[in-house]
């Protein structure tokens, strides 16, 4: 028996619930075989808030990493936090290298505050050197604002704008996630192929106990994209993915609630709709 192989390159969260940690708990419900190239350590600390620390892997780690990896050849990759923009290009080489049309770009940024980039410089590194790679991209909707220039969406056309700028940066297809932050009565990511925009609705769930959830989205894709799925196919199927996993999101501790990653294999998928809009 041989597996579709599946690489993220992204960072290690220590309690286990998003980055690289939830893309292969994803990978692994989905049967494919899940390999790893980590671009930093994010850590929290119980003493003090559980505050979070991120430490930046040297580039070097990385470039072996990737070197592994892609020698055996990959089907998919997706990427996740980039600490910076060495890491940003090195990513890039690597996905180049790898030969896969079947690239997942989730444009994580990390924030002080709600508004503010930690580093501003990561958004055009990610517009220069990873939008053209991506068959797919997958950012929320404060992620969305900054790569395509603009205030954060508030509003399914806002959604739109946004996507069809993204999309003109050269990500093939753009899925915005709005989920429950729209303030509509159903959940709504919004599905951008070029032609075509899709609203994917699901039944919101009441709970904080969703992290991880935009990296399990985005490894979700990357592995339906990695068994043939078509991309509206990969998407729509993954939307039903994430939802049973934040559905049976989890108390970790005081602090943290992840979502539960073999929730869907477990008790099925909620009912996704998707709409042409």
């Amino acid at each position: 028996m041989t597996l579709k192989k599946t690489l993220t390159i992204a960072g290690s969260d220590a309690s286990g619930g998003a980055g690289a940690l939830a893309d292969i708990k994803t990978f692994q419900e989905y049967g494919t075989y899940g390999m790893q190239a980590l671009t930093c350590v994010a850590t929290m600390d119980p003493d003090n808030g559980w505050s979070h620390s991120v430490y930046t892997l040297p580039i070097d780690t990385l470039k072996a990493q990737l070197k592994t990896a892609i020698s055996t050849g990959i089907d998919a990759v997706k990427t996740g936090m980039l600490p910076n923009e060495e890491v940003i290009q090195t990513t890039a080489e690597g996905i180049r290298a790898s030969g896969t049309n079947n690239v997942v770009i989730d444009p994580v940024m990390v924030c002080k505050g709600e508004d503010e980039v930690l580093n501003p410089g990561n958004v055009d590194a990610m517009i220069q050197y990873l939008l053209p790679h991506a068959l797919v991209t997958t950012p929320n909707l404060f992620e969305a604002g900054q790569l395509a220039g603009i205030k954060t969406p508030k509003t399914i056309d806002e959604m739109k704008v946004a996507a069809e700028k993204i999309h003109a940066l050269g990500a093939k297809n753009v899925v915005i996630k709005g989920g429950r932050s729209l303030g509509t009565e159903k959940a709504i990511d919004l599905f951008f192929d070029g032609k075509t925009f899709y609203a994917l609705e699901a039944d919101p769930v009441n709970t904080n106990y969703n992290h991880g959830a935009g990296c399990t989205f985005a490894a979700s894709i990357t592995a339906n994209l990695a068994k043939g799925l078509s991309v509206k196919d990969a998407v729509v199927a993954s939307k039903g993915f994430v939802a049973a996993a934040i559905e049976h999101g989890w108390q970790l501790n005081q602090y943290v609630g992840p979502v539960m990653h073999g929730a869907k294999n477990i008790y099925g998928a909620p009912e996704i709709t998707v709409r042409e809009i």
